[in-house]
């Protein structure tokens, strides 16, 4: 997961994750990485609209978004 992360701040690239909060509950979820520190790392939240922290081990799943734009002739 580190290097996902790692290359969407490099790119900054938006990505949707599955993450599992600390009461269990699993949100998904569009981000864009700003940081990373050691075992946590923060990014804007599209969901919360908010910049928001998350622990590098809770991520369960990592997928970047593909923003298509549309063509009108």
């Amino acid at each position: 997961m580190r290097c996902s992360l790692e290359n969407a701040l490099r790119y900054g690239d938006i990505l949707e994750v599955m993450y599992e909060a600390k009461d269990g509950s699993i949100s998904k979820r569009k981000i864009r990485v700003l940081n990373i520190h050691g075992k946590t790392f923060t990014a804007y939240c599209f969901l919360r609209n908010s910049k928001r922290t998350f622990l590098i081990d809770h991520v369960l799943a990592v997928v970047p978004v593909i923003v298509k734009e549309a063509v009108i002739v």
